[in-house]
């Protein structure tokens, strides 16, 4: 099962590398990291996804980064209301007849296309994951030529 996680941390050189290194070194594989400062420079926040089998991996992972001296805070949103969203931007084959069709999908999907020139045109799009699939799937009739996405980011609702 893939559980989000975020962690507020210190903004430093290297604590990006030593929490990176702390999965690396239990064998923890990270799905997803989207990190960006907060509104104070002197601390970033992390969305992590990772892959636990079960709960007591996910609290052994929460123990391990609450020793790190830079965590500051870490919430768990496997169990809590929260939001996510990914972005993603796709270059698929265009011509103007497929216009409409791509605004078709784009009332189905929060997308636009932000440029396009020739034969291609760029994309992009937000959404939660099973969104973010969809769309992708509707858009493989026009031939995806590359694709790039961020990191899942979460917040509280409440």
């Amino acid at each position: 099962m893939r559980h989000t996680i975020s962690v507020l941390v210190e903004n430093k050189f290297g604590v990006l590398a030593r929490i990176a290194g702390l999965f690396s070194a239990r064998g923890y594989n990270i799905a997803s990291l989207a990190v960006s400062e907060t509104l104070n420079p002197q601390t970033s926040y992390m969305t992590i996804v990772v892959a636990a089998q079960d709960e007591k991996i996910l609290e052994q992972i929460k123990k391990q980064l609450n020793k790190l001296i830079d965590v500051i805070t870490i919430t768990d949103f496997t169990k809590k209301e929260h939001v996510d969203r990914e972005l993603v931007l796709v270059k698929v084959n265009y011509s103007t007849k497929d216009r409409a069709g791509l605004e078709a999908i784009f009332n189905k999907y929060i997308g636009k296309i932000i440029h396009h020139q020739d034969d291609t045109a760029i994309i992009e799009a937000v959404g939660d994951q099973a969104q973010i699939k969809s769309l992708l799937d509707e858009l493989d009739k026009f031939g995806i030529i590359e694709l790039t996405r961020t990191g899942k980011l979460a917040i509280n609702k409440g």
